[in-house]
């Protein structure tokens, strides 16, 4: 009986030295890193972990290549960093204008804005105003976008501030429309229609 557990006892410790041997050192995120912000290696580690085949994560080897690059995402501390979460490309490209928009409670998809979705930035008359000389059936004008982030609720409003890179051809009308209260955010279709 004891040769048995002595036995079973080796085994065990053989397995947990494979898994232990099957480590594989990955970068991590140890600061927070905000949406287009670019990376240091401040706001990196390394460490050692038993990774699944099926996650994608930048291997400790290959930190030089994500610092410099830009946070495509929200990065949190304690995560481990994917490829997918960086880019080289700035969120706003060339021919883009950022335009922030403020969206009260009642104004948010219950679908979370999430960076590079597209959406639709659409006039709508003010409150209380009266659009004369123009046909109420007529359709809004609307101007396509993209999210570059999303904040989340302000304390007390609730207000969240979605910034859109748009057109520069129309980034100064969206900016207009966001003044007058007669801007709403439109999620676009996944494939863009």
């Amino acid at each position: 009986m004891s040769v048995a557990l002595i036995a079973t006892g080796g085994a065990g410790v053989a397995v947990l030295l494979l898994q232990v041997g099957h480590r594989t050192d990955v970068v991590t995120v140890v600061r927070d890193v905000q949406v287009g912000q670019v990376l240091t290696e401040t706001d990196l580690g390394k460490a050692s972990v038993a990774l699944d085949p099926a996650v994608k994560a930048v291997r400790a080897d290959d930190l030089k290549s994500v610092v410099g690059k830009r946070a495509a995402v929200e990065l949190k501390p304690g995560s481990l960093l994917a490829p997918t979460q960086v880019t080289k490309d700035s969120l706003v490209q060339a021919g883009e204008q950022l335009v922030p928009i403020g969206l009260e409670p009642k104004q948010i998809p219950a679908t979370a804005l999430v960076p590079g979705q597209k959406v639709q930035l659409v006039h709508v008359p003010a409150q209380g105003s009266a659009d004369t000389g123009k046909a109420s059936d007529a359709a809004p004008k609307t101007i396509d976008g993209r999210v570059v982030k999303a904040s989340g609720a302000a304390p007390g409003t609730g207000i969240v501030v979605v910034d859109v890179a748009t057109s520069a051809a129309y980034g100064p009308t969206a900016a207009a429309w966001e003044a007058a209260g007669a801007l709403r955010l439109v999620l676009a279709a996944p494939d863009g229609r």
